[in-house]
């Protein structure tokens, strides 16, 4: 039954890097394709590209939102799951499974009744304008049809790579992008949905992906599994949950409230044009921070697994070569935007206005993801271990914290250009706030582990 999840503890680490990192980062870039390559077509839609793209672009803190309670209950319980598997606690594991798969099938209720009810309000409190809203209300109100099917398959799959499947955890993903890819030109050109069409394939998409990881978690395949009796909620349980999983929501949830703030000031001090722009550019932060975050995602179940089994140095060997790795992919990704930002711009948009605005501001507002992939790896190596309160604070830092206040303020005295210099003086800040954070603390965490 085990013997998946002892990998964890004695394969080469590098032999794990490459079968757990590289599924995961395929992974979670692949998941990302479910709405940039919506927005890729949506671009291209013949007369109303340019308008259409930023309609979709205010519904994102809706979908952020979504995916933060996603998070909440997947991230937060997936390495807990980990660690009790480390330590040989199978009931206690699936205890946990069952908790967060509760808890979003009662999330994706309570969001889609909410978000359906107040909708409208929302996108123009999130940058609509009276020429896009129908836009925005026609993608999101499909979109929000299908949030059980968002929830489950994002917040299941982190227990299916917790337990060391990997790539079937890639392939849950896989199955739901390759048909997103399929059906966006059907529906959004030859069926002329537009962007109808674009929620639609989405839908379908996100339905075929939950079905293949429910049903990987209802079989003999699994290490640990989802049992109609782990179903009903334990409140120690949730709360471990809870304590762990508020980091990865404040991380995505706050994504709503930094687009909130980073749209209307753009409506503001600039109008549509750089509101699109900030769809363009916010496409492309998740190109360069989705490969780090896969990384780190695939490579927590090993320092999980170990910490639990009270092999330090494994963990510390684990951590080291995480970093190393996340620093790389950010350096290399982050500098193609600073350095030729042409590349990334002309995947989305045709319009020689929107290419111009976006290619100007984009070296500013992508410079400090440079070094990003730090606070990717502390992050994310505070959460395999189960150290909440660092990684909430390290959470709250780069969004809340930093980058709001800045996005508020800076453009009071720079204008529209104000906003973009916002988003490198909030990363480089809490790049360097974070690693201090980390050196500070991380010793200790280990010695009372082995207490």
């Amino acid at each position: 039954m085990n013997n998946t999840a002892t990998k964890l503890e004695k394969a080469p680490l590098k032999e794990l890097f490459v079968t757990m990192a590289i599924p995961s980062v395929l992974a979670q870039l692949i998941n990302v394709l479910y709405n940039i390559i919506d927005r890729v077509y949506i671009g291209h839609i013949e007369g109303i590209g340019s308008l259409a793209l930023t309609g979709v672009g205010v519904t994102f803190p809706i979908i952020m939102v979504v995916s933060a309670f996603s998070a909440f209950a997947g991230q937060g319980g997936a390495p807990l799951a980990s660690i009790f598997l480390g330590a040989k606690d199978y009931d206690k594991a699936e205890k946990i499974l069952g908790n967060s798969c509760a808890l979003l099938l009662l999330f994706s209720v309570v969001l889609t009744i909410f978000f359906q009810i107040f909708k409208l309000p929302l996108l123009y409190a999130f940058g609509a304008s009276s020429n896009i809203i129908h836009y925005a209300n026609d993608y999101i109100t499909l979109y929000l049809c299908g949030t059980i099917f968002v929830m489950l398959s994002l917040g299941l799959n982190t227990f299916i790579s917790g337990q060391g499947n990997a790539k079937t955890a890639m392939l849950s993903v896989l199955i739901g992008a390759v048909t997103n890819i399929i059906l966006d030109p059907i529906f959004i050109f030859k069926l002329e949905m537009g962007v109808k069409g674009a929620a639609l394939a989405t839908l379908i998409s996100q339905a075929l992906s939950s079905l293949w990881v429910v049903s990987f978690l209802i079989s003999e395949r699994s290490v640990i599994k989802i049992k109609t009796k782990n179903l009903k909620f334990d409140k120690k349980i949730l709360s471990k949950i809870g304590t762990l999983g508020v980091s990865p929501f404040i991380m995505q949830s706050t994504e709503s409230l930094v687009l909130l703030t980073l749209n209307s000031g753009l409506q503001k001090y600039g109008g549509d044009i750089y509101v699109g722009s900030m769809s363009i550019l916010t496409s492309i932060l998740q190109l360069i921070t989705v490969p780090v975050s896969g990384i780190t995602q695939g490579i927590q179940p090993i320092i999980s697994y170990n910490y639990g089994a009270k092999n330090i140095r494994r963990v510390l060997q684990t951590f080291k070569s995480l970093l190393i790795v996340c620093l790389s992919v950010t350096l290399i990704m982050g500098g193609l935007g600073v350095f030729f930002p042409e590349i990334y711009v002309g995947i989305f948009t045709e319009s020689p206005e929107l290419s111009k605005i976006t290619i100007k501001y984009m070296p500013i507002f992508i410079l400090g993801m440079c070094i990003f992939g730090i606070q990717q790896a502390i992050q994310g190596t505070f959460l395999a271990l189960g150290q909440a309160k660092y990684s909430i604070f390290i959470a709250l830092l780069r969004k809340v914290i930093l980058l709001v206040p800045l996005a508020i303020i800076l453009p009071k005295f720079f204008g529209v250009q104000g906003i973009y210099w916002a988003e490198p003086l909030a990363d480089i800040s809490s790049v360097t706030i974070a690693s201090t954070t980390f050196l500070l603390t991380f010793k200790t965490i280990l010695r009372i582990k082995r207490k």
